[in-house]
């Protein structure tokens, strides 16, 4: 469902849920502005149609001690549509690779990171990555200071 397609009222409601998906549907309807069971429609309606997808909870990695986050560019040997699926379906079983894109550019692929500390990231590096068979290239980028992480999105883009 495009945005285009969303109410105001779909907007406020994904407002909210963004910020707090535990809200109560009653203390939902109060804050969006809706009697509770359009306000419960609406919802069911937005999970049907697969614009909300889930419910989680945010954690902040340093209290689990994951003291770095680094981002991986890298450039695989060949750009075939089953080599890039084959990496991907790689990356995808590394639990400290906690996001990874397709990119246009220079390289093929961005990966988000974490580990416990530079140690443990070089070890992962070296040992892990590196050694995905279909990797030409890697180039990392460490985060000094996180100005504006990945919370919610823009709903009234």
């Amino acid at each position: 469902m495009p945005t285009s397609a969303l109410e105001p009222a779909d907007k406020r409601i994904l407002t909210v849920l963004q910020a707090d998906g535990r809200l109560t549907n009653q203390d939902l309807a109060d804050k969006v502005g809706l009697s509770t069971s359009p306000c419960w429609r609406r919802v069911r309606r937005l999970e049907e149609d697969g614009v909300i997808q889930g419910y989680k909870a945010v954690l902040d990695r340093r209290q689990l001690g994951l003291g770095v986050l680094a981002f991986v560019r890298v450039k695989i040997d060949s750009h075939s549509e089953a080599e890039a699926e084959a990496f991907s379906s790689e990356v995808q079983q590394l639990d400290e690779v906690v996001a990874c894109y397709s990119i246009a550019g220079d390289a093929d692929f961005l990966l988000q990171v974490v580990a416990r500390d530079l140690d443990a990231y070089a070890q992962f590096a070296m040992a892990t990555l590196r050694r995905l068979p279909r990797i030409k290239e890697m180039q990392t980028t460490f985060v000094l200071k996180e100005i504006k992480p990945f919370n919610t999105l823009p709903v009234g883009l």
